[in-house]
């Protein structure tokens, strides 16, 4: 009786913890979407106050107490049940935020604020001198960050260990590798490929209501619950779960690059669907919650790239499309607008890059990042570094710094650590999409017929439902078999792309 009674209190204060964190992330939602920049200072203030708050709750001495009253007891005895990974994961919560000083996090949380708006206005004068004494102010926090929470080899570690519990720099350096290996020579043999894509279809004059209407269309047809959700507009995509039954996607439209709107709601979708599949009986707690946010982008990564750039998707989406788009589509046939959604060409832009070159742009922000936390670049080169390992990378140098070291908001919103997560999803989905196949039997047939929910069902019951019950390796082997392994992605995209360049 206890320990029921010390887990109870302890489920009842990550709750209340949760729901203050709630707070915070609907202020945030609500800066990137609707808020007037001239309150940017105000809202800073207001998450400053919420991140001290929720500091104060999460690190309480009392959470020790119950944590070591529980530990080691009956109820954890079975490492995989709910109990025993909420103290798990909870202590482990714990531990990490006990080292951060109150006065760190609430000057974190103020900087970030004003630092994501400075970056949507650098961004649109295309001038990194306004941001760069931002993301020095950010870059000094994030070292202080990681010495307080320590590392064992680079401080880059202690960060993105926040995104993706047990990774390390070293090893995502080796991952890359292979990579880098494996796809520049398929990038190469497809730029030097006799048959291309028309991609002018793309970039037509899509009116943007019309996107959005074709956009929710998909993305409820998907799955995605607009009951529980809603679908807005920003400068950069996200998402954001307010609460049980509340979770908002965002992406942004371009009048003439129909990429950029509607694979960005799927890219949105993908990460809303994850967050509607958690179990609402375990929110406030880890099982609640996604093990990583490698695993949270191999869902994006799977309905974005690998169902919504198939050619069943696209057998039963493209008659709508044209009913939607009307003339702009009538003179083009399915499987020309099929090889010009999966368009190969080294680009400057991330977010609508394909699949085959997605990770290189991933490698540039990794190799900055480590850099910029080693203090091995400064942030007034930043532009300069960037532009190079784009060349070098990618064989593209960006004209302005919009173009460049400006075209995501990751660092304005603090989260350095974050990049890495995007190839460790397409990692996972590509060994998620093949274990699924296996099992569903003919995934092209049903998706060709509409029929979607039997996948969403599987990565429910195999992924979604699971929460925080194991960290990610350890579940990708659970539903594969095997742990993390590149070599999947690379088949995948190897097979795919050579047969449709006929290389």
């Amino acid at each position: 009786m206890r320990a029921q009674a010390a887990y109870d209190e302890l489920i009842r204060r990550a709750r209340e913890s949760s729901l203050l964190d709630s707070c915070a992330t609907l202020l945030a939602w609500d800066e990137e979407t609707y808020m007037p920049r001239a309150g940017a200072a105000h809202r800073g203030e207001q998450q400053a106050l919420l991140a001290g708050l929720h500091h104060e709750r999460v690190t309480h001495p009392r959470i020790s107490e119950l944590l070591a009253e529980l530990e080691g007891s009956a109820l954890t005895q079975d490492p995989l049940s709910a109990t025993a990974v909420n103290v798990r994961e909870l202590r482990r919560s714990y531990n990490r935020l006990t080292r951060l000083p109150r006065r760190l996090v609430e000057e974190l949380a103020r900087i970030v604020s004003l630092a994501q708006q400075e970056w949507v206005v650098a961004r649109e004068k295309a001038t990194f001198s306004r941001f760069r004494p931002w993301l020095e102010k950010i870059i000094a926090l994030k070292r202080r960050q990681a010495e307080a929470i320590g590392y064992e080899d680079c401080p880059y570690d202690a960060l993105l260990d926040e995104y993706e519990p047990d990774a390390r720099s070293r090893a995502l350096a080796g991952l890359f590798e292979v990579l880098r290996r494996e796809l520049v020579p398929l990038v190469a043999a497809i730029t030097y490929a006799g048959r291309k894509p028309d991609v002018a279809v793309l970039h037509r004059d899509y009116p943007l209501e019309r996107q959005r209407q074709f956009g929710e269309q998909v993305a409820s047809a998907l799955g995605f619950d607009f009951q529980s959700g809603r679908l807005d507009t920003t400068t950069h995509p996200f998402f954001a779960t307010i609460g049980p039954g509340d979770c908002r996607i965002t992406t942004r439209y371009s009048a003439h690059c129909f990429n950029d709107g509607f694979f960005g709601i799927l890219h949105e979708v993908g990460h809303g669907l994850y967050e509607q599949g958690l179990d609402a009986a375990h929110h406030g707690t880890p099982m609640g919650e996604a093990a990583s946010l490698g695993l949270h982008e191999s869902q994006s990564r799977l309905w974005e790239n690998t169902v919504g750039r198939s050619y069943a998707f696209w057998q039963h989406f493209f008659p709508r499309a044209r009913r939607t788009f009307g003339p702009i589509l009538e003179d083009f046939a399915l499987d020309e607008f099929h090889f010009a959604v999966n368009h190969v060409e080294a680009s400057l832009n991330r977010v609508q890059a394909d699949e085959v070159t997605y990770n290189l742009h991933i490698l540039v922000r990794f190799e900055l990042e480590r850099a910029l936390l080693d203090g091995e670049l400064k942030a007034v080169d930043v532009p300069d570094a960037w532009n190079e390992k784009s060349r070098y990378y990618l064989g593209v140098t960006p004209e302005n710094d919009a173009e460049g070291c400006l075209q995501d908001g990751h660092w304005g919103a603090g989260l350095v650590g974050y990049f890495p997560t995007y190839t460790l999803g397409n990692v996972y989905a590509a060994q998620f999409y093949a274990r699924a196949a296996e099992e569903l039997g003919d995934l092209d047939e049903a998706f060709a017929r509409g029929q979607f929910g039997p996948f969403l069902d599987w990565l429910r019951v195999k992924i979604h439902r699971h929460g925080s019950r194991y960290r990610a390796a350890e579940l990708i082997k659970h539903v594969t078999g095997a742990l993390p392994d590149p070599q999947p992605l690379v088949k995948m995209l190897q097979t795919k792309y050579k047969r449709l360049y006929r290389i």
